[in-house]
């Protein structure tokens, strides 16, 4: 016969095994219960007082082993690994987005000039100037009329661009491409400094010619002159227009030809003309992507400022919001104040990206 085990620590499960070893080959078969295997809360709680016992029963090197393998297998487990892998870019966005936003948003309500370190709290005193300010609602009538102009005119064009060069050769398209995002891709700095040496320069530009042939008391007499206060925030919008257009109309392009030709041929089988086909037929299939880019060129509009800066420094016909922030906090030393309006320019941005978000969501609906 077997030895039994002595040892008071063993499970008696092993001694029932070690009996049937012994017995079975004489014909005898005890019935063993069955072990009852333990629920996951109730393996883990064992497994933390084996943690807590382990480095007093068997010393503290054997009680860390434990722990670390523990450790390992956390890390196993799928939900552990994707936090942690998340963990370095959420850190990097906190660190570069979220707590300057919040020390942002904290200068809002002080009086701080940007240079010194004593600031004190003055609630919302700089909201209250600023919309006491009257340049402030001029520069916000402005940037309501750079938004319109750019959320008509530029899309009006690319997709007029983009229907005539999707029947267009392969090559052709390329060709023509290269060239609408040519403009695009040199820096706003650069267009505008062509624009004005090239083009409105009256001692050596193209406008000294041109101007001698338009009379004074005309409706192009405003060209005569097209920075001048009445008349720069459009010519300002007409530059900027000519630099983002060709991106419209890669983008619309490319939105297109993802139009089942399936659907096309049915139609023209049908006999739809032209607009049909774009009314019925394309419109419906590239929309978000013209939602898209409705809710871009929004949140781009209240962030414009190089065009306005460089080719005219803001002024009375055409100060933006992005220079009443800048004069505010470089050139008065109110930093409040230009984050106050700063707030304003990012609000809208917010409410247009909340329209694109809640249309989405209706889409995805019905």
């Amino acid at each position: 016969m077997g030895k039994r085990n002595s040892d008071p620590n063993s499970d008696p499960y092993d001694d029932l095994t070690n009996l049937v070893a012994i017995y079975g080959s004489a014909g005898n078969q005890p019935m063993l219960p069955p072990r009852i295997k333990e629920s996951p809360a109730d393996e883990e709680a064992t497994e933390d007082a084996v943690a807590v016992h382990l480095p007093r029963a068997f010393g503290l090197a054997d009680g860390l082993a434990y722990g670390l393998r523990k450790l390992l297998r956390k890390i196993q487990n799928s939900s552990f690994q994707y936090y942690l892998l998340v963990s370095p870019a959420v850190l990097l966005s906190a660190m570069i987005v979220l707590i300057p936003g919040l020390l942002t948003l904290l200068v809002a309500f002080t009086d701080w000039n940007g240079v010194s370190f004593d600031l004190n709290w003055v609630g919302i005193a700089n909201f209250q100037k600023i919309f006491g300010d009257r340049i402030f609602w001029n520069a916000l009538t402005n940037n309501f009329r750079w938004t319109l102009l750019f959320l008509t005119i530029p899309v009006a064009i690319g997709m007029l661009t983009a229907m005539l060069l999707l029947r267009r050769h392969n090559r052709v398209k390329t060709f023509y491409q290269m060239i609408f995002l040519g403009p695009y891709v040199l820096a706003p700095v650069t267009n505008a400094i062509l624009w004005l040496n090239i083009m409105f320069n009256l001692q050596a530009g193209m406008l000294k010619h041109v101007r001698a042939f338009i009379p004074r008391n005309s409706l192009l007499a405003p060209l005569r002159s097209p920075l001048n206060p009445d008349f720069a925030l459009y010519t300002v919008a007409a530059v900027d227009i000519w630099h983002y257009w060709g991106f419209l109309t890669v983008v619309y392009l490319a939105a297109l030809r993802q139009t089942p030709h399936e659907l096309v041929e049915a139609a023209m089988v049908e006999g739809a003309n032209a607009i049909q086909l774009f009314r019925y037929i394309y419109l419906p299939t590239i929309l978000p992507t013209v939602l898209l880019m409705f809710v871009l060129i929004t949140i781009f509009s209240f962030l414009t400022f190089e065009y306005i800066y460089i080719m005219t420094n803001g002024g009375t016909g055409s100060e933006m919001l992005s220079t009443y922030a800048y004069n505010n906090a470089f050139l008065k030393f109110q930093y409040g104040r230009a984050v106050a309006t700063g707030l304003v320019m990012s609000a809208f941005g917010l409410l247009a990206s909340f329209f694109y978000v809640w249309l989405s969501r209706r889409e995805i609906r019905a």
